[in-house]
């Protein structure tokens, strides 16, 4: 083998070598990004909610990073340059009721799970402080319909006029062979004020219809106006334009629904065209219509949503201290 060709192969094992290294030092020096959840302790697993605005840090003896849990208890989590997997780091976990909660573990593309213990697992009832009780909650909200009044129908007839067996001569409008001379009209109807039109249609009634093309057939962006155009390169012909005549009413229905109730915890989900949403329940036996508004707020519990990707909303509200579900 050539001196020549020696270089060569030892120039490309050592950019092989190069590339291998310069990766190496890439994979273990990108950030490492941990993914978890957390949710409130219990045996039951239906009572296992997940816990939102948990705050949540990261230990380790390069730095800390931070992080705080959303609605559904989600939580990403990127350590520090140069922690490479496997290594030691200490997980903290903290929120307002709950008791502290400190994991030790090891950097991994695990899913992390958190489960807190609240500060008291249900609260007790003093004979001289009883819990105020929370019963028959409904869920109250609006979504919007519209329906249709019948008005009625429209119609109105038109000629387009022309002669027969004329020649083009090169003289628009023609046939659509060129040949013969035609004549185009159009025609339209016009629901009124506030209402629209189904089913708008055209039909040719008299005259030498073969011998006729409709060109056009619009409807107007709020369908209330009905526009027909007609080329015809025979003798006169009659059209007709029909259309059942409607006015739009929108309302809002008001609908109810049930939630579930696990534990301390309620929770239902809500239709994306759901408004003003609110729950009505009976306190300490007294029904009060409680509006969420958007700051989701409840004088009895704290509340969170989540919107899913159909753009509906799952709610989840837990009882405050010194209440509870009867």
């Amino acid at each position: 083998m050539s001196r020549g060709k020696i270089a060569a192969i030892g120039g490309l094992l050592g950019l092989g070598a190069l590339a291998a290294i310069s990766g190496y030092v890439y994979l273990h020096r990108r950030p490492v990004t941990l993914r978890g959840a957390v949710l409130r302790q219990d045996r039951d697993p239906n009572r296992q909610v997940p816990l939102a605005n948990v705050q949540i840090a990261a230990i380790n003896n390069l730095g800390t990073s931070s992080a705080t849990s959303d609605s559904s208890g989600y939580f990403t989590l990127t350590l520090p340059k140069g922690l490479r997997r496997r290594q030691p780091l200490k997980l903290q976990f903290r929120r307002k009721d709950y008791q502290p909660l400190d994991m030790s573990d090891f950097v991994s593309d695990k899913i992390y799970l958190a489960h807190m213990v609240p500060v008291a697992q249900e609260p007790q009832i003093e004979t001289s402080h009883p819990a105020v009780g929370v019963s028959n909650a409904r869920v109250r909200y609006s979504v919007s319909a519209t329906t249709e009044a019948d008005i009625g129908s429209a119609v109105k007839a038109f000629q387009v006029k022309n002669v027969v067996n004329l020649p083009c001569n090169k003289k628009p409008p023609c046939s659509p062979d060129n040949k013969w001379k035609a004549a185009i009209d159009s025609m339209f109807l016009d629901a009124g004020e506030g209402n629209q039109f189904t089913n708008p249609r055209v039909s040719c009634i008299a005259g030498p219809c073969p011998f006729s093309k409709i060109e056009r057939e619009e409807l107007s962006q709020d369908r209330r106006r009905f526009t027909v155009t007609v080329r015809n390169w025979s003798d006169t012909t009659t059209f007709l334009l029909e259309a059942e005549v409607v006015h739009p009413m929108v309302s809002n229905l008001v609908r109810e629904s049930y939630p579930v109730i696990f534990g301390r915890t309620l929770n239902f989900s809500l239709p994306p065209a759901a408004e003003g949403p609110s729950i009505q329940a009976e306190i300490d036996g007294e029904a009060i219509v409680f509006p969420l508004g958007p700051s989701l707020f409840l004088r009895w519990a704290d509340c969170h949503a989540a919107t899913e990707r159909d753009l509906s909303k799952t709610y989840r509200c837990e009882l405050k201290p010194g209440y509870q579900f009867r």
